[in-house]
């Protein structure tokens, strides 16, 4: 009869295929043979399942992966060309997080990443810019330029010229006659009806006004009708940041439903994937995701805490001690007039109370002269730092950087106006207040968290990866598809009617040498 600790030990021995006897003494463990396997109806299989096996072949194939993993884009550089150079290094894909820098600071990080890299697999983030559609089509323009064939597409409500021109240059078809796609989208996407757009062929009138402006050629349009405008997407469940806080298990099965929808309508080439972002944060959740059919799994929040992620030390370990519920959604500088949200953190910060109050103030006055006074003197001594009209000289300078002069011209004319732009300075710089680490602005720091870095928190307790400055991005990659497999196995068991011991199914953080031992094993 078997023990419960070796039952235990042979259930996370995941490199080994296990054979499980029942009798009449209790449970029995055998190496699978082919004198044994014969009779296998009447006992127990449990396959072995290795990191690299979680996920979809065909995904990993297409960006050169071994393992199914995506360390997702966090905008200002917090996913860092460090953060996507380790991953890259281990075989997992990291993008980095373009969205609010400067073309410059993109240019000079797609040169670092370049020459570190090499061949590795790295993408890059394009966020819509529904106020600055030129800033995004600037922005696609370097990466053409600088060849940067693997975009991240999030906030986009409709598919965009940027988008397409970035999708269909320089499509054609090889020698055999298949189509070749050199630049790839990876979506995400948290809406059916945008996965929809996606998950089709590119608007045949933005085709159309491309052509016409001499972008891309007739026989490229011809092509791109016969492409999906990403050929894989990530249905993004209650992440930080923008979120539509949709919970995963509705989410995913939706999600997939319409990948199979889309290719019996469009028959597309290559076959269509569908991953899982939001929520990721635990050997159990990464086991789900991809039990439910996620051809690969998108981590955010839990890699702000790494040791790589472009964010200052302090935040990062407030970000280690959060809890599930120390999140909160507050008003975002983008789309703030109607009402946009983020999920942030709210322990150790006063910004989402603070953002909540500008975001009341604008929807209840006129200008901010009609405020009461007491709150016009709470705003300006503890929120801006500075006079309403001070704050303002400041905005307009920055929008004139950005040559925005429309904007300036529209606030000078409507106080309401004026009154959303200042506000909005308040809510963007937060987040770099909480990057840079600046002791003034500690209660007004933007973090943004969605409930997995309370999860992760919860499993790394008490483990080498409590403190944050033991966190490595790819050594929690590799603990988490290792924890998946552990996970993995221990349900092929039940399902069979096996009963586990108490741990059998549970994983704890292990450094990244002893993992490599327990695959190799």
């Amino acid at each position: 009869m078997t023990s419960q600790l070796d039952l235990v030990r042979a259930i996370h021995n995941i490199s080994r295929p296990q054979l499980l006897i029942k009798n009449f003494d209790g449970i029995h463990i055998s190496r699978p043979s082919q004198s044994n396997m014969a009779s296998l109806s009447e006992q127990i299989y449990v396959p072995a399942i290795r990191p690299e096996n979680l996920g979809d072949s065909e995904f990993k194939r297409r960006h050169g992966l071994k393992y199914a993993y995506v360390a997702g884009a966090m905008a200002n550089g917090i996913a860092s060309t460090a953060l996507v150079k380790t991953m890259g290094e281990n075989g997992m894909l990291g993008f980095f997080g373009a969205g609010g820098l400067s073309l410059e600071q993109i240019e000079t990080a797609i040169l670092e990443l370049k020459t570190g890299l090499g061949d590795k697999p790295f993408g890059f983030n394009l966020i819509h810019s529904l106020a600055d559609p030129d800033h995004e089509m600037a922005t696609v323009k370097r990466y053409l330029d600088h060849g940067v064939t693997l975009i991240s597409a999030a906030a986009f409500l409709r598919i965009t010229l940027p988008l397409v021109y970035y999708r269909v240059k320089g499509i054609h078809r090889n020698n055999q006659g298949d189509i070749v796609t050199p630049n790839r989208v990876i979506a995400k996407v948290s809406r059916i009806e945008v996965a929809r757009q996606f998950f089709a062929p590119p608007p045949e009138k933005l085709l159309e006004q491309l052509v016409d402006r001499q972008m891309i050629t007739s026989d490229e349009a011809m092509l791109a009708a016969h492409i999906p405008m990403a050929q894989d997407l990530t249905a993004e469940a209650d992440s930080g940041g923008h979120t539509d806080n949709r919970p995963a298990l509705t989410l995913l099965p939706t999600f997939i439903a319409l990948k199979n929808e889309a290719m019996a309508t469009y028959n597309f080439q290559s076959p269509l994937c569908v991953g899982l972002g939001g929520g990721i944060a635990t050997p159990e959740s990464a086991s789900a995701a991809f039990s439910m059919g996620a051809a690969y799994i998108l981590t955010g929040s839990i890699n702000q805490a790494c040791v790589e992620a472009g964010i200052c030390e302090e935040v990062k370990k407030l970000l280690s001690q959060a809890e599930q519920a120390d999140v909160a959604m507050a008003p975002s500088a983008d789309m703030f007039e109607i009402g946009a949200r983020v999920q942030v953190l709210k322990r150790g910060t006063l910004f989402p109370v603070r953002a909540e109050k500008l975001y009341q103030f604008y929807k209840n006055y006129a200008c901010f002269a009609d405020l009461p006074p007491a709150a016009q003197k709470e705003i300006e001594d503890k929120f801006l730092l500075t006079s309403f009209d001070a704050a303002w000289q400041s905005t307009r300078d920055f929008f004139l950087s950005r040559g925005q002069q429309q904007e300036v011209d529209r606030a000078e004319r409507d106080p309401a106006h004026k009154m959303a732009l200042v506000f909005r300075s308040y809510l963007g710089q937060s987040s770099r207040w909480a990057i840079q680490g600046n002791p003034q602005r500690k209660m007004d720091y933007q973090i943004w968290c969605g409930p997995a870095m309370g999860a992760f928190n919860q499993w790394a307790k008490s483990s080498f990866l409590e403190p944050h400055t033991n966190r490595f991005a790819a050594e929690i990659a590799m603990n988490l598809l290792t924890g998946a497999c552990v996970v993995t196995r221990a349900a092929f068991a039940r399902a069979q009617g096996i009963e586990l011991p108490p741990g059998a199914g549970l994983f704890s953080p292990m450094p990244f040498d002893e993992i490599l031992k327990l695959i190799s094993s």
